[in-house]
């Protein structure tokens, strides 16, 4: 047993003392959808601090546990709120509660985040279905010895985020008038926000939005098996595309201002996954 997996079964066990709740869909809530765990109907909350090993969240807007309840029908464990790389944590530390959230039996991950945008179409408040990603400018979660009891050393990255639920995904939107787009994610280490001259180089890669989370994540969760889809959030265009400072109040207020539209989306798609899950 590699001393990685040996961590994560520690913790899992302190999970499984207080909760044997199984899910169908493991959620990350990112900055703007905090307030859609008040909407679950909870069978279960546990604090990351209760956790051994566990990364805290240091980010402001992001709360610290795990909530186990319903969307609708669909069995649902989600984290309100993610640690990132910029705080400090080891990779590894970064993507244990994804790793986590599979070891409890979830089939699909859906992530969700802030970002803001290369594309110089986009707007702050536009929704971005993520359709692939860029990782090459961030750290492998995987590098470093496998973790043989998780996944294989070399796992297919062909279809990072299923097909499938994006295509459930984009029904729902539809349904519901919510304008989408379709684009690639591209996560930096961060904290500090891109340069013009950053922004303008992942234009130019054909990069549509960009942030500091997810990518990892997404990663984590296909080399378990796991089936992927995730929105990002459009907060701001990238440095340079206006001639204006940015700032993560700017982020948060933008975040908060679609809040309703993101919950609705978000919602209606995992009760549609749940359905498509266990068909």
């Amino acid at each position: 047993m590699s001393k990685h997996y040996e961590i994560l079964k520690q913790a899992y066990d302190a999970i499984r003392s207080k909760t044997d709740f199984v899910p169908d869909v493991a959620l990350i809530l990112g900055s703007g959808l905090g307030g859609f765990a008040d909407k679950i109907k909870v069978e279960a909350t546990i604090d990351y601090s209760l956790i051994p090993n566990f990364p805290i969240s240091t980010t402001p807007g992001h709360a610290g546990r795990y909530i186990f309840g319903y969307v609708g029908d669909t069995k649902v464990v989600a984290m309100q709120g993610r640690v990132h790389y910029y705080e400090g944590y080891d990779i590894q530390k970064v993507v244990m509660p994804t790793r986590l959230m599979g070891m409890m039996g979830a089939k699909a991950l859906f992530l969700t985040n802030a970002a803001g945008c290369a594309n110089p179409d986009y707007n702050a408040g536009d929704f971005m279905l993520i359709k692939d990603h860029n990782l090459l400018f961030y750290p492998n979660p995987l590098r470093g010895e496998n973790i043989e009891e998780l996944g294989e050393r070399f796992p297919d990255m062909s279809e990072v985020y299923t097909k499938d639920l994006r295509n459930i995904i984009k029904d729902v939107a539809k349904r519901n008038d919510i304008a989408l787009k379709e684009g690639i994610y591209v996560q930096l280490p961060g904290p500090s926000f891109e340069t013009p001259a950053e922004v303008a180089m992942l234009g130019k890669l054909g990069m549509d939005a960009v942030g500091m989370s997810t990518a990892c994540e997404a990663v984590a969760a296909r080399h378990m098996g796991l089936k992927v889809c995730g929105i990002s959030c459009i907060t701001n265009k990238g440095a340079g595309l206006l001639d204006v400072p940015l700032t993560f109040d700017e982020v948060k207020e933008t975040a908060d201002r679609v809040a309703p539209f993101f919950t609705k989306l978000v919602w209606e798609s995992i009760e549609e996954i749940g359905k498509y899950l266990n068909k």
